[in-house]
């Protein structure tokens, strides 16, 4: 068995945290690094990354949380967000930074720009928000890998009140936080950490064609 395989199979959803264990700050960056490095549409990375440590704002947090300990017993709070104004001027930064980057001239980007432009001003503000939204899904999973691979536990938390956080983050400018995903380490006496994996059969849910 592969070790991204034992990894995977190591992880779970953690729901009770060793709050007396933290991250160091080699693993906090290496975690912020794998978020910065995640795939996206047309590598656009609308989005922004979150990392709450901060004990007085993760009880803060709580209360929007539905209540779950996680967010208060994790070493970081890991808040997923975008921004609803993103538009053609983030396309066109975009452009500039793959520019420098690759050290290429604008032109070169002309029709790829105006693709991704095109992309964007078709979509209406619900339409654009449900995208994003997506990418930032796409975020989270690789990051729930990464973590894996680092035995780091986590545990990727939808039951939050979006609009609430927003406000304890003091998130301004069009940024909204989508889903959040406590991190650190598992308690010794967390049930859930010797249950047996459920996953449907391979051939369920896999379909490979030759």
């Amino acid at each position: 068995m592969s070790n991204l395989i034992e990894s995977l199979n190591w992880r779970y959803a953690t729901k009770n945290f060793d709050s007396s264990k933290k991250l160091s700050d080699d693993q906090v960056n290496i975690l912020a690094e794998s978020l910065r490095l995640s795939a996206s549409s047309f590598g656009l990375q609308p989005w922004k990354f979150i990392f709450v440590s901060n004990d007085d704002t993760k009880k803060e947090l709580l209360a929007h949380s539905w209540h779950q300990q996680q967010v208060v017993d994790c070493s970081h709070q890991i808040v997923f967000c975008y921004n609803e104004n993103f538009g053609e001027a983030d396309v066109q930064r975009f452009l500039e930074d793959t520019a420098k980057t690759r050290g290429v001239d604008m032109e070169s980007l002309a029709g790829y720009g105006d693709v991704m432009k095109g992309f964007i001003s078709r979509m209406d503000s619900e339409q654009k928000a449900v995208w994003m939204k997506n990418q930032v899904y796409i975020a989270l999973g690789s990051f729930l890998v990464s973590c894996a691979e680092l035995k780091i536990d986590a545990c990727p938390m939808e039951g939050i009140v979006q609009g609430e956080y927003d406000k304890v983050l003091g998130l301004k400018d069009g940024w909204k936080s989508v889903v959040a995903c406590p991190v650190g380490f598992r308690a010794a006496d967390d049930k859930y950490s010797d249950l047996a994996k459920v996953r449907f059969p391979m051939e369920e849910v896999v379909d490979i064609r030759k």
